[in-house]
């Protein structure tokens, strides 16, 4: 475990331009929080999380609930 725990900052999150989003791995379960473009569909990754914790620390990061992030595989 490190001695010190650098948080990620939070993301500029456009709404009208990007769609939070998780991505999954089927095989193992690892998930990458991030953004899809609206317009090209190509997926930006932030950071790797672990589990729901991570993932509702990077909603309150930016600002949305967790239903409202797309999940894809």
């Amino acid at each position: 475990m490190p001695l010190f725990h650098r948080k990620t900052p939070a993301p500029a999150y456009d709404s009208a331009r990007q769609q939070p989003a998780v991505r999954r791995s089927i095989c193992n379960g690892e998930m990458t929080v991030g953004f899809i473009d609206r317009e090209t569909g190509k997926f930006t990754d932030h950071m790797k999380v672990d589990g729901e914790k991570g993932l509702a620390e990077f909603c309150q990061a930016i600002g949305v609930r967790p239903e409202d992030v797309r999940t894809i595989y």
